[in-house]
C-alpha cells in the first residue's frame, strides 16, 4: 500500500492551532469512559527481513536521515505519551529529546487549547505527530471540547457506511483542527461480546465484513480530512482470552484467525493510502509462540509478506499494559519492538526518555538493532510525517 505525504502536516496547521494525542496505552488504559506472496508465519525467532520497497538507504528521506545523530533518529521512532493536563512538560519532552510523536490520551482538553500544540511544533527540529485514540462511546478525547459520536457498534446499528464516513469526515475535520494528526482508530476486531469488554462496544461487527466495511467508512472520513486512521489490534483482538492491559492474552490459532479476526486486512486497499496498522500484544498459537505479537517478527513478517502491507506499522501501549510490563522493562521492549518489524513503538504514561533512547543509542552502536532496520522504520515515519522531499 502506497503512503500518501501529508507535505502540509504542519505547516498548515500551526497558522490555526498546531500539529495534533489516553492510553491506547492500550486504547483506553487508565479511562473509566472509558495483497500478499506465499505465507511465510515463521516462529518468533529472529528479526525479519526488510521489505525492499523501504531498504534503500532513506530514498527521498536520505539527506533528513543522514543529518540526524543515531540518538536523533531512535527518538525520531518513539511516540511517547503525554500528561494531556501538562502543556509544560509536553513541550519539555519534544524540545528536549525531539521525539517524533507524542500520544494524549485521558480527557483533559488543555493541550488542545491555548496553542499549547502550536508551541510543542515550535519545540521541534522535525514535525512531531500528534495522536490520539478518538473511537467513538467509551474512547474519545475531544467529546467534551465538540460533542460525542458514537461507539462502533452502535455506528454500525443505527448508521450507512456513508453516514459513517461523513461523521468520520467531521471528526477529522474537528482533530485536525485542533491539531492532531493521528487518530488511533478505528478498531477492526471482530466480536459480539458484551458492550463493555475490553473490546466489546468498540467492535463495528462480529460479522467480517460488516466490520470491514464500517471500519474502511471511518477510515476514509478521517483520511479526508488530513488525519491518519489506523486500524487495529493487528492480528486480532476480538476473541483473546483477556485483557492485554492486565496480562499476555491468547488468541484462537493462527488458521483460525484467517477465516475471521484476519479478514479486515485481506484486502487493505479498501481503507485509504495513509492508514497506518496497531500491533496488538497478543499471543498468537501457531505464529508467536508466547511471545506478544507486539515483539514478535513472525507477525509483523505475517502482516508484510501475507498482508502485503507496506506502511507504518505501531505498537499497542508498551508501557503501561501488563502483557508487557509484567516480563519487559520498557527500553528493552522498545528495542525488541523496533528489531522485530515496528516502525513506532508507543507507550503512554511518558516519564524519562533519557534511558530508552540510551538502551537504543548503544544498540545502533554495536550493532544490536541493525543500522538497515533503523533507517526502514525511519523512512517510514518521516514520509509519513511529510518531513522528506
Amino acid at each position: 500500500m502506497k503512503r500518501t505525504v501529508l507535505a502540509a502536516m504542519c505547516v498548515a496547521a500551526m497558522a490555526a492551532a498546531a500539529c495534533g494525542g489516553d492510553q491506547e496505552g492500550g486504547d483506553n488504559a487508565g479511562d473509566t469512559r472509558d495483497t500478499a506472496t506465499p505465507r511465510q508465519t515463521g516462529t518468533a525467532q529472529g528479526s525479519p527481513e526488510p521489505s525492499p520497497s523501504a531498504t534503500q538507504p532513506g530514498g527521498e528521506c536520505a539527506g533528513v536521515i543522514e543529518r540526524l545523530s543515531p540518538r536523533q533518529r531512535a527518538a525520531q521512532l518513539l511516540v511517547v505519551g503525554v500528561d494531556p493536563s501538562d502543556p509544560a512538560a509536553a513541550v519539555a519532552v519534544v524540545r528536549d529529546d525531539q521525539v517524533g510523536g507524542i500520544f494524549i490520551g485521558g480527557n483533559d482538553t488543555a493541550l488542545f487549547t491555548g496553542g499549547a500544540l502550536e508551541q510543542i511544533q515550535e519545540a521541534a527540529d522535525l514535525p512531531v505527530s500528534v495522536a490520539v485514540d478518538d473511537e467513538g462511546g467509551r474512547v474519545q478525547r475531544i467529546d467534551d471540547l465538540v460533542g460525542s459520536i458514537p461507539s462502533a457498534r452502535e455506528m454500525a446499528a443505527t448508521m450507512t457506511p456513508d453516514q459513517v464516513r461523513e461523521l468520520a469526515a467531521e471528526r477529522g475535520r474537528q482533530l485536525r483542527e485542533l491539531g492532531v494528526t493521528v487518530d488511533y482508530a478505528p478498531v477492526v476486531d471482530l466480536t459480539d461480546g458484551p458492550a463493555g469488554g475490553v473490546i466489546g462496544d468498540r467492535s463495528y461487527s462480529a460479522d467480517p465484513q460488516v466490520a470491514t466495511e464500517y471500519a474502511a467508512a471511518f477510515a476514509h472520513g478521517l483520511s479526508e480530512s488530513g488525519v491518519h486512521p489506523v486500524i487495529k489490534h493487528f492480528p486480532g483482538h476480538g476473541r483473546a482470552s483477556g485483557d492485554s492491559h492486565q496480562g499476555l492474552v491468547r488468541t484462537p490459532p493462527l488458521d483460525d484467525l484467517r477465516e475471521s479476526d484476519l479478514v479486515p486486512y485481506d484486502d487493505l486497499g479498501v481503507y485509504p493510502d495513509d492508514t497506518e496498522v496497531m500491533v496488538g500484544h497478543l499471543d498468537v498459537p501457531g505464529l508467536t509462540e508466547g511471545q506478544p505479537a507486539s515483539l514478535s517478527p513472525s507477525a509483523y513478517r505475517l502482516l508484510r509478506e501475507d498482508y502485503g502491507y507496506e506502511g507504518t506499522v505501531l505498537t499497542d501501549d508498551l508501557g503501561a499494559m501488563k502483557a508487557i510490563s509484567d516480563s519487559y522493562t520498557l527500553d528493552e521492549a522498545v528495542l525488541l519492538a523496533l528489531k522485530a518489524g515496528a516502525d513506532q513503538p508507543l507507550w503512554s504514561d511518558g516519564g524519562d526518555v533519557g534511558p530508552v533512547l540510551d538502551r537504543l543509542e548503544a544498540a545502533m552502536n554495536d550493532g544490536e538493532l541493525p543500522q538497515e532496520r533503523v533507517t526502514e522504520a525511519l523512512t517510514r515515519v518521516l514520509k509519513a510525517k511529510g518531513a522528506c522531499g
